[in-house]
């Protein structure tokens, strides 16, 4: 898809669901969880990247900022 990105989790412990649960909370990002496209989608995140340049560049200093509490 343009504009998507699926990344694979590097959290075991925890499924798609509750990562992207975590990263809403800690981020304040949008992100799907990956089984929500089917069963191999578990143990990874889809980022859509529909927004514009300065948006996307905020929600990147938020997963800087925030991905370090989830390790």
């Amino acid at each position: 898809d343009v504009g998507v990105i699926n990344t694979e989790l590097m959290l075991a412990d925890l499924d798609s669901v509750e990562f992207c649960s975590l990263v809403v909370r800690d981020c304040e990002v949008a992100l799907s969880p990956g089984v929500g496209f089917g069963p191999g989608g578990e143990g990874f995140a889809r980022f859509a990247l529909i927004e514009n340049e300065r948006r996307i560049a905020q929600g990147i200093r938020n997963l800087r900022k925030g991905l370090p509490k989830l390790g």
